[in-house]
């Protein structure tokens, strides 16, 4: 899963969506009044924490001059090195395959991508979504059911469950509930 370049979060104050954008957009936005406001990064749910007192236009215009440092391995081939830790006849294998251990794990990997049959992302779905959901609807009426049909896997029942809640609220968890590309990737 890759990380995207810019992070996109949402941010509420009192059960009502107040901003989305990235970090610094927010910051640029609501820095006159950031009392009560949880940010989440819409990627995975989770709240983060921004820095109010950074300057981010500035780092910006830094940001965008400076050259990304070089990094291992084949980039320009999108190859990321990694350690991996295996047993000894796990080595024995991958090194017996044809074209090496990181071509057989290239391999795997993308066999086990075929057979997996949006598992993943519907497992990365409902975590991101609960971890929104815990924060921003976690005393609201219909949270212990809804979070019971979250993983049940039963969309129309977890609708069904989450009716009452704030309509920013509901729509912000129903949005991370869809998949993302980066889930699927």
């Amino acid at each position: 899963m890759t990380k995207p370049a810019t992070i996109q979060c949402t941010a509420f104050r009192t059960g009502q969506k107040i901003a989305s954008g990235s970090p610094a957009q927010l910051v640029r936005q609501l820095h006159a009044d950031p009392a009560g406001v949880l940010v989440f990064d819409d990627a995975t749910g989770k709240v983060i924490d921004l820095d109010w007192r950074q300057v981010y236009e500035t780092q910006d215009k830094v940001d965008e001059a400076r050259p990304a440092p070089r990094k291992r391995g084949r980039p320009r081939l999108g190859v990321t090195p990694r350690e991996v830790t295996l047993l000894p006849r796990h080595w024995d294998w991958l090194a017996a395959q044809p074209g090496g251990a990181s071509q057989a794990l290239r391999r795997l990997v993308d066999q086990a991508r075929r057979n997996d049959a949006g598992r993943t992302a519907q497992r990365l779905a409902a975590e991101r979504c609960y971890r929104a959901m815990s924060a921003l609807a976690g005393d609201l009426p219909g949270f212990e059911e809804a979070s019971r049909q979250l993983f049940s896997t039963s969309p129309e029942k977890f609708r069904e469950a989450i009716p009452a809640w704030p309509d920013d609220v509901r729509d912000y968890i129903l949005l991370l509930l869809l998949p993302r590309d980066e889930d699927i990737a």
